[in-house]
């Protein structure tokens, strides 16, 4: 069975509305690309305090 085959098998023959339940990821982006940079940005921080913090203390 194909994909196509597969996503379509329970859709009228007449549908007018497009899917209203997005398969297959969360589309162009990703839905981990919004999260993960900020996440990113923090742990590279505490890393960058971490390394400074190492350096000049005594």
């Amino acid at each position: 069975m194909a994909d196509d085959d597969f996503y379509t098998h329970d859709r009228p023959d007449d549908a007018k509305l497009p899917e209203d339940r997005p398969r297959g990821g969360a589309g162009p982006g990703g839905s981990s690309g919004k999260r993960a940079r900020p996440i990113w940005i923090i742990v590279g921080a505490v890393a960058v305090v971490i390394v400074l913090l190492a350096l000049f203390m005594p």
